[in-house]
């Protein structure tokens, strides 16, 4: 069974303008994959797709299942269990008035309380390196910081697909390191938006080129980023770790 498949997903926005246009791709258990591309891509919107944030029209059968479950109203609950979205910006999933009450708010919906559920927000703060930060207003933590409070609040779940949008985005050097090597150890499926192209050829076996709302390439990170021709026209850059990778070869444009 597939973790994400995708199936011919298009989607218009409010006014009228062409977001996706027939998306189709999927991935197993396990995989991470990333999805690359210039500003207005269509990443974000392909994303929040996932877990029925932006549906389509009531009439259409739906193009996203997770897990073999279709993404239509019905099954939002199990759906929404099974994706662990991470917003942009963390301001859009902070609303309660302590960091233990953000990261609780998951779990609590699915019924854990008491000891239980503080054992458990303790354990996913410190899986992001926020040991002790329970009581903290979300309001008063660094944009750095929102963010990782977003992580355990998405960790906690133990959802079997992870849809992460930016999530290197505010930390330092350290945390995007300490970043990368939680997203390694974790066992969820998982779809990385992101401009941190030292992410996708460190973390991820696959990458999709994304462009108007179209998939442009589909391939290995090493080989598409390293086309240099293709990264450019479509508002990218090589990454230097590719060059650093291999200083004893040449591979612009290749």
């Amino acid at each position: 069974m597939k973790a994400v498949e995708l199936l011919d997903l298009t989607y218009r926005y409010p006014d009228g303008s062409a977001a996706l246009g027939g998306i189709s791709f999927s991935l197993d258990a396990g995989e991470r994959v990333a999805l690359i591309g210039p500003n207005g891509a269509g990443k974000s919107t392909l994303l929040l797709h996932l877990n029925g944030l932006l549906p389509e029209r009531p009439a259409v059968p739906s193009a996203v299942t997770i897990c073999g479950e279709p993404v239509v109203q019905e099954n939002f609950f199990r759906v929404r269990k099974n994706v662990g979205l991470l917003f942009q910006d963390p301001d859009d999933q902070l609303f309660c008035p302590t960091v233990f009450e953000d990261v609780a708010f998951g779990p609590r919906q699915f019924g854990l309380a008491g000891a239980a559920l503080a054992a458990k927000v303790g354990a996913a703060l410190a899986q992001v390196g926020l040991a002790g930060y329970e009581n903290r207003p979300p309001h008063h933590l660094s944009r750095g910081e929102k963010r990782r409070v977003c992580l355990a609040g998405v960790l906690i779940c133990e959802p079997a697909v992870l849809a992460l949008d930016e999530p290197t985005t505010d930390l330092d050097p350290r945390g995007r390191r300490e970043l990368k090597s939680l997203l390694r150890q974790l066992p969820a499926a998982q779809l990385i938006a992101t401009h941190d192209l030292e992410l996708v050829v460190e973390n991820c076996t696959r990458a999709i080129l994304l462009d108007r709302g179209r998939i442009i390439a589909d391939g290995p990170p090493s080989a598409l980023l390293a086309d240099e021709t293709l990264m450019l026209a479509h508002g990218l850059e090589r990454p230097h770790i590719l060059s650093h990778a291999h200083p004893h070869r040449s591979q612009g444009g290749s």
